[in-house]
C-alpha cells in the first residue's frame, strides 16, 4: 500500500516535471524551434487540430521557422492561427509554405521571458508538493485506519519528502538551462 502510493506519487511528479520541460520548449530564446508553433489550435474545417497534425516544420536558418502544410487549402486558416497566437511575428506565404522570422530579441525582452520562465518552474514546482501533500492524506489516512503503523508511515513520508526534493531539484536545473539560454546573446 505505502509503495503504491509512492509510486503514484512519484509517477504524478515526473508528469508534472515533463509538463514544465515542455513549456520551457515554448519559450522563444532567439532562435526559432518548432516547438513555439506545433500545439497551436487550428481551425481546420470545423474542428480545432494542432498544427503538427496538419503542417511539417523547418528551420532554414537560425531565426526563421517554415511551416509547410499538408494540404494546400490549409494555408490560410494556419496563417490566421499563427496570427492569432500572438508569437510576435508576422507569417507570410508563398501560397505553398509559410515563413515565420524571429527578430532578434532585445535585452529587456529577454528578461520578460525569464520572468515568464520562473512563473513556470514556480507552477511545477506547486504541483509536485500537491502531488506531496495528497500522497500524504492517503498515508494519514492508512495510518489512522490501522493499515500501516506509525513506523512506517514516517518511513513513508521521509522517502516522499526525498522524491519530493529530487523533483523540485530538477525542475531547478531545467530551469536555470533555460535562463541561461534565454540571457545568452
Amino acid at each position: 500500500m505505502i509503495e503504491e502510493t509512492l509510486l503514484d506519487a512519484m509517477d504524478k511528479m515526473a508528469k508534472a516535471f515533463e509538463h514544465v520541460q515542455s513549456q520551457f520548449g515554448g519559450v522563444r530564446t532567439g532562435r526559432a524551434n518548432p516547438g513555439l508553433v506545433e500545439k497551436i489550435s487550428v481551425d481546420y474545417y470545423g474542428a480545432a487540430v494542432p498544427l503538427q497534425q496538419l503542417a511539417t516544420f523547418q528551420v532554414p536558418e537560425a531565426r526563421q521557422l517554415v511551416v509547410k502544410p499538408h494540404d494546400r487549402g490549409a494555408i490560410p486558416a494556419i496563417e490566421k492561427a499563427l496570427q492569432a497566437a500572438d508569437l510576435g511575428v508576422t507569417p507570410s506565404n508563398d501560397g505553398v509554405i509559410i515563413r515565420l522570422t524571429f527578430p532578434m530579441l532585445t535585452e529587456e525582452r529577454r528578461k520578460e521571458y525569464v520572468k515568464v520562465v520562473k512563473a513556470m518552474a514556480e507552477d511545477g514546482r506547486v504541483a509536485i508538493r500537491n502531488v506531496r501533500r495528497d500522497a500524504r492524506k492517503v498515508l494519514e489516512t492508512a495510518e489512522k485506519d490501522g493499515e500501516i503503523s506509525k513506523d512506517d508511515l514516517e518511513r513513508a513520508e521521509k522517502e516522499m519528502e526525498k522524491i519530493t526534493h529530487e523533483h523540485v531539484e530538477q525542475i531547478d536545473k531545467a530551469f536555470a538551462r533555460k535562463e541561461q539560454e534565454l540571457l545568452e546573446v
